[in-house]
């Protein structure tokens, strides 16, 4: 199966992006990203405050409320898959949003990340955002990214987002992202996702085992109560 012209998704056995897809299958095929499932890791960019999902009620990796919840600053930036137009993160106060970070050819990892956001969108009765905000602006074009979304059936369910590289630094430092330059091992190694309560606080932060649609749609479900 081929992506964009530069990503390919065959027998992949050695490359840190193969072990992250590997593991992913391997969560989805026991179910251990389900509602109830048993406790899954910690995020490593998550803060120490960061509670299992037994002792939280989420799947993912849950982040104190009230104040102890990090507020990521404010951004705009801007929407590749439609016209351009500035998109600015205060916008989505009052609504649960997903945020990741992808770029259009990182191969599995963004791969499995989209298609299990995907997933979730399919199980909830109401849609809610999804922001895309791309770690690596030199390769993410329009049309790539345009391509990724409809690759993983998500196009007209998500924002893909980009700006100058400056703009971006300040959006990965907020969320402790790792981006595309620091290298493929380690890009796949934090890759997280993301999701903000209605406050627009971080409540829950799922890295690429404890990613299921079954887990996100859960955790939305509980913020949305």
């Amino acid at each position: 199966m081929k992506y964009a012209g530069a990503v390919k998704i065959g027998p992949l056995t050695s490359t840190p992006a193969a072990l992250a897809l590997g593991l992913a299958l391997a969560c989805l095929a026991s179910g251990c990203g389900s509602s109830g499932s048993g406790t899954a890791a910690t995020s490593n960019s998550t803060p120490g405050a960061a509670q299992t999902p037994s002792s939280s009620g989420f799947d993912g990796a849950a982040l104190p409320t009230g104040a102890g919840a990090p507020a990521p600053a404010n951004f705009t930036l801007r929407d590749l898959t439609g016209d351009g137009a500035p998109v600015s993160l205060s916008s989505y106060r009052g609504r649960v949003t997903i945020v990741a970070f992808p770029y259009s050819t990182c191969g599995a990892t963004c791969v499995v990340i989209a298609q299990q956001i995907r997933g979730a969108l399919d199980e909830l009765a109401q849609p809610v955002p999804v922001l895309l905000i791309s770690a690596d602006p030199s390769t993410d074009t329009p049309a790539r990214a345009r391509s990724f979304l409809a690759h993983a059936s998500l196009g007209g369910r998500a924002s893909y987002l980009s700006g100058s590289r400056a703009q971006l630094r300040a959006v990965w430092r907020s969320f402790r992202v790792v981006p595309a330059s620091a290298g493929r091992a380690a890009f796949d190694r934090s890759a997280s996702v993301f999701l903000l309560d209605r406050t627009g606080r971080e409540r829950v932060i799922y890295q690429l085992e404890q990613l299921t649609p079954e887990a996100l749609s859960h955790d939305i479900r509980k913020l949305l109560d």
